[in-house]
C-alpha cells in the first residue's frame, strides 16, 4: 500500500460494536483507544496479558481462538494477535464483509491503519508515518511538544479563542509579564513561549527573544517600547497605560522583556497598574541575564574555593556597599557606560588593581563578544574595543574559571589550585 493510497479521515465509532482478536499488549492498547472513543468493544483470545485482562470489567471477552462469525454486526476491526495467519484471516474475512480492518501483522496489506494519536487541549493530532508506528509516535511527540510549547502557534486558534463579541463589557483582557530570557529564542521558559503564541497584542523591549515575533501571525499586534542607554522613546508611564488600556479592550496582552521582568525589569511597577486597574496579570520569571550570560562566557558567580556569594547591581547605583574582596562576585548589568566610576569605586572598596574582571557582549547572540581583564586594564581595553551595551559586567575571581581567560590569569588559577591541594 502506497502513501498516496490513504484517504485519511476520523470514525464516529460511539454506541458502535467493534472487534479485536488478540490479547496481548497491542490488542489491550487498541482495545483501551477504542473505548475511549466509546465503541462497544468484543476482545477474542484464549488468554489474556495483564494490560487486557485490566480491561475485562468494561469490555466483552470471549476466551477462545477466532471465528468468522465474531465479525456479524462489527462496524471496525483490529487484528491483533500477533500470529499472521490469524491475523490475515481476520483481515480477509472483514474485507469480504465491508468492514474496515487494521491488520498489525502487515501493514502494507492492511485495508486502515491505526495512527499514534495525542490530544493537546482540544486538538487531537493523528500520525501514521507510512505505517511504522515507532517513527509515527515520534513524530506525535514532537508535534504535540510544539502545540503545548508554542513552538507551533496554533494556541490562538484553539475551540474558541476567535472569542467573538471582542468588544463586550463582558469580556475580561488579560496582561503576562514574561521574561524572555538573555536574547536567545530557545531560552524563554515553556510557559512564556506558550502565552506568546496566544497573545493578540504583545508589547516588545528592544532585548530578549526577538526572532519569536516573527513567528507571529499577521493579526497579531507588536507594541514596540524599547529602551537604548540615555533614549526612552515611550516612558514608563506610557508603557502601564498601554497595557491597562489593551487588556480592558479584552486583548491578550503579553509584555514580552528580555531577562525576568523582576530583575531591573519594572516589572513591579507595571504589575502594579494592573492590578490598580482590575487587570489580571500574571508574571512568567525569565532567565535572568545576571546569571545566564556569564554562563555563556564559561563563567559561574559562585564556585567553590573562590566565590560563595554575588552581588547583581545595576552600573548606575552606588557600589560603595558592595562587600569587598575578589571572593565576592559583582554582576554589574547597563555598567558599560559607567566602568569610568565603578571600577575606581571597587578598587577603592577593597579590591586590587588585579581582581579579574570580564565583561559579555551580546550574550548568547552570534555577535557574542567577551573581554577580559582586571580592575587595572579593563576600562581601557573597553575603550580601546568599542565595547558597548547590552552587556554584563563581572568581577572577581570567578573570571578565572571561564576558558577565555587571558594566560595570565589561568596561571593565577592554577596556582590558586595548587595551593589549595597543598593545604588540603
Amino acid at each position: 500500500m502506497a502513501i498516496d493510497d490513504l484517504f485519511p479521515t476520523s470514525l464516529r465509532l460511539l454506541g458502535r460494536p467493534a472487534l479485536v482478536v488478540g490479547g496481548g499488549t497491542v490488542a489491550a492498547r487498541r482495545a483501551k483507544a477504542l473505548l475511549d472513543a466509546g465503541a462497544r468493544v468484543t476482545l477474542v483470545a484464549p488468554a489474556l496479558g495483564g494490560a487486557a485482562r485490566a480491561l475485562t470489567d468494561v469490555l466483552h471477552w470471549e476466551a477462545r481462538e477466532y471465528r468468522g462469525t465474531d465479525l456479524d454486526n462489527s462496524w471496525f476491526a483490529v487484528a491483533a494477535s500477533g500470529d499472521p495467519a490469524t491475523d490475515a484471516r481476520v483481515a480477509a474475512d472483514a474485507e469480504a464483509r465491508r468492514i474496515w480492518c487494521v491488520n498489525h501483522s502487515h501493514a502494507e496489506d492492511s485495508a486502515a491503519w491505526t495512527p499514534a494519536v495525542a490530544t493537546v487541549d482540544d486538538v487531537k493530532v493523528a500520525v501514521n508515518a507510512g505505517g511504522d508506528p515507532l517513527r509515527a509516535a515520534a513524530i506525535r511527540n514532537a508535534i504535540a511538544a510544539g502545540l503545548e510549547t508554542g513552538e507551533l502557534p496554533l494556541g490562538r486558534y484553539r475551540r474558541g479563542s476567535s472569542r467573538p463579541g471582542l468588544d463586550s463589557p463582558h469580556h475580561r483582557g488579560s496582561v503576562a509579564l514574561v521574561g524572555g530570557g538573555p536574547g536567545a529564542e530557545d531560552l524563554i521558559t515553556v510557559r512564556g513561549r506558550r502565552l506568546l503564541a496566544e497573545a493578540d497584542v504583545v508589547v516588545a523591549d528592544r532585548l530578549g527573544p526577538r526572532g519569536l515575533l516573527d513567528t507571529l501571525g499577521p493579526e497579531v499586534r507588536i507594541i514596540e517600547v524599547g529602551k537604548t542607554p540615555g533614549h526612552h522613546p515611550v516612558p514608563q508611564t506610557d508603557i502601564n497605560a498601554i497595557l491597562v488600556r489593551e487588556a480592558q479592550a479584552g486583548n491578550r496582552v503579553v509584555r514580552l522583556k528580555g531577562g525576568d521582568p523582576y530583575v531591573l525589569g519594572r516589572g513591579g511597577e507595571e504589575a502594579i497598574a494592573c492590578r490598580d486597574h482590575g487587570v489580571d496579570v500574571e508574571v512568567v520569571p525569565g532567565v535572568t541575564s545576571a546569571v545566564s550570560v556569564p554562563a555563556a562566557a564559561g563563567i559561574p558567580v559562585t564556585h567553590r574555593g573562590l566565590a560563595k556569594a554575588f552581588t547583581m547591581i545595576s552600573g548606575h547605583e552606588e557600589l560603595e556597599n558592595v562587600p569587598h574582596g575578589s571572593d565576592h562576585t559583582v554582576i554589574l548589568l547597563m555598567g558599560v557606560g559607567t566602568l569610568n566610576r565603578s571600577i575606581p569605586t571597587l578598587q577603592a572598596a577593597g579590591r586590587g588593581p588585579d581582581c579579574p574582571v570580564a565583561i559579555i557582549e551580546n550574550g548568547f547572540a552570534p555577535n557574542q563578544r567577551v573581554t577580559i581583564g582586571t580592575l587595572g586594564t579593563i576600562t581601557a581595553q573597553a575603550q580601546a574595543g568599542r565595547v558597548r551595551n547590552p552587556a554584563v559586567v563581572v568581577v572577581g575571581d570567578v573570571v578565572r574559571i571561564s576558558p577565555l581567560a587571558p594566560a595570565a590569569l589561568a596561571l593565577a588559577r592554577i596556582s590558586r589550585r595548587e595551593t589549595s591541594s597543598t593545604l588540603s
